[in-house]
């Protein structure tokens, strides 16, 4: 078995107000983070795609970004962990759980997922228009693994910007599977979550 990480770093941090890949958790950015605990994991090597040392070109998409880092994969490899930068908090015991799931070969693709703990409803022009059943959503994270053939079919298959990659796979008609994820695994998309992060540390 050979397993990379991809991690994506490429981002403007528009709503962060800086590059949120370059913010210092405890002293170290939040795209080592994300490197090490795929390493910690079980990936081989990891890519890191964004303006960091030795990193990878990115693109103007977050798509764009991950397509870099596959093109950056060599033939030995046989599965791939895509992970954002910007979830710094994430195990190494999910990568593993991730990666155990993903090497079964009984699927083209794994999700962790924790559940939706609110009511959630459906608003238009400002008015509630029903409650959604929230027993059958989830909330996705990453790190999300892919066989490295059926990731690279999906983004070949499409030029749609979409907000992850098990999106590309299920429209190019892969099966996609949930393991549990980690309610500590927070996206860091404004500065507040970033002070969120330091008192869970």
């Amino acid at each position: 078995m050979t397993a990379w990480g991809v991690v994506v770093a490429a981002g403007s941090g528009t709503r962060f107000g800086s590059s949120k890949q370059h913010a210092l958790l405890k002293g170290k950015p939040l795209w080592e983070w994300a490197r090490d605990a795929l390493t910690g994991g079980g990936c081989d090597r990891v890519v890191v795609v964004g303006p960091v040392p030795g990193g990878l070109p990115g693109g103007p998409r977050r798509r764009d970004s991950v397509a870099a880092g596959l093109a950056a994969l060599g033939s030995q490899v046989e599965w791939v962990l895509v992970h954002d930068a910007a979830r710094p908090l994430a195990s190494s015991e999910l990568v593993s759980r991730v990666l155990a799931r993903l090497v079964r070969g009984d699927c083209d693709g794994v999700v962790p997922v924790v559940p939706v703990r609110d009511t959630i409803k459906e608003v238009e022009a400002g008015m509630v228009v029903r409650t959604v059943d929230r027993q059958r959503l989830v909330v996705v994270q990453t790190p999300q693994g892919f066989p490295l053939g059926m990731l690279r079919k999906a983004h070949a298959a499409t030029d749609d910007d979409v907000s992850d990659d098990a999106v590309l796979v299920e429209r190019a008609g892969g099966s996609v599977v949930v393991v549990e994820g980690e309610a500590l695994n927070l996206k860091v998309t404004h500065p507040e979550d970033l002070a969120l992060a330091e008192g869970l540390v």
